[in-house]
């Protein structure tokens, strides 16, 4: 009879399985945000600029500034910082990471050109004459930028669509593609972040002031984003329940395990069915917006990433 026995010590994950912190969640939940931002600007750009709100025509130029935040986070939770270089040397059309390494860079010219397309010809003239531009000389070369993507909105709009979609999707085949985690082995996890992220962003541009038809506008949508992610849940939770002995046992922690009280009191009443009613109710009875409902949706957004990260990485 032969024995056999195998050391290992790793510091990252002795004595537990954890090693993404909260750099991951914030990440995914702001990537997710600024795919929704992209989404719904896209659609709102549709029309001439001045049937929409101005707040509403400039959020596309909050795009980078999230997105940024989110891959500061993503950076500071790299073990080799510098090596985050080699994702821009090559591209792998296997690899989900490199896929959305070259989506984050194209996010933000694109963006960028959305905004400008989004103002007006005297907007455009107000920001060229801002003395910090016309000292770098850099307000003429803004009001022919503005032109320019003024008459292409249209191609911008679904340029910024396609990438929308396909940044939502990407943060969560990112968790997906790690087939050997069973919270994350689903196919669910893509539409399910994607429509996520469109709610939390409707529910942030809700936070601005904008016109009351855009605010039904955004209500309407997100109650219908809503839905769908109900009913992604719901098939998430039924695919793990009637997988195999592994998926089993991943939904046993949201339905009485340790994370079944966060899960159905964070994400699924207080940031969705909560919210809906609260949505359904000023619809019906035309109530002034409160900042009650889009904070308890960009909450329940969060805490669902966090509860799946955090998830997955117990078992």
């Amino acid at each position: 009879m032969h024995e056999i026995d195998l050391f290992r010590h790793s510091a990252a994950i002795d004595p537990h399985l954890t090693i993404w912190g909260w750099e991951i969640p914030v990440y995914l939940f702001l990537g997710g945000l600024s795919a929704g931002v992209m989404i719904l600007t896209a659609l709102l750009a549709r029309g001439e600029p001045s049937e929409r709100s101005r707040a509403l025509r400039w959020m596309p130029l909050a795009v980078p500034v999230l997105l940024s935040a989110g891959m500061l986070a993503l950076f500071l939770d790299l073990a080799f910082k510098l090596h985050v270089l080699r994702f821009y040397l090559a591209f792998r059309p296997a690899s989900p990471m490199s896929w959305g390494a070259w989506i984050l860079v194209a996010v933000y010219p694109a963006a960028l050109l959305l905004a400008a397309a989004g103002l007006t010809a005297g907007e455009a003239r107000a920001l060229a004459g801002w003395r910090p531009l016309a000292v770098l000389r850099l307000g003429a070369p803004l009001e022919r930028v503005a032109a320019w993507a003024r008459a292409r909105r249209g191609a911008l709009s679904s340029l910024n669509l396609g990438l929308g979609v396909a940044l939502g999707v990407y943060t969560g085949i990112l968790l997906g593609a790690l087939g050997a985690r069973a919270v994350w082995s689903s196919a669910v996890l893509g539409p399910l972040f994607l429509v996520s992220g469109f709610s939390t962003a409707a529910a942030f541009l809700m936070l601005f002031p904008i016109g009351h038809a855009d605010h039904a506008r955004l209500r309407r949508w997100d109650v219908g984003a809503i839905g769908v992610e109900l009913a992604l849940i719901a098939l998430y939770l039924l695919g793990l329940a009637t997988g195999g002995e592994s998926a089993r046992q991943a939904a046993q922690l949201f339905l009485g395990g340790g994370y079944t009280a966060a899960f159905w009191a964070l994400v699924v009443i207080l940031g969705l069915l909560v919210p809906l009613a609260l949505e359904a109710v000023e619809a019906t009875r035309r109530l002034r917006p409160t900042l009650v409902t889009p904070a308890l949706i960009l909450a329940g957004g969060f805490a669902l990433r966090w509860i799946l990260v955090s998830a997955g990485q117990s078992m």
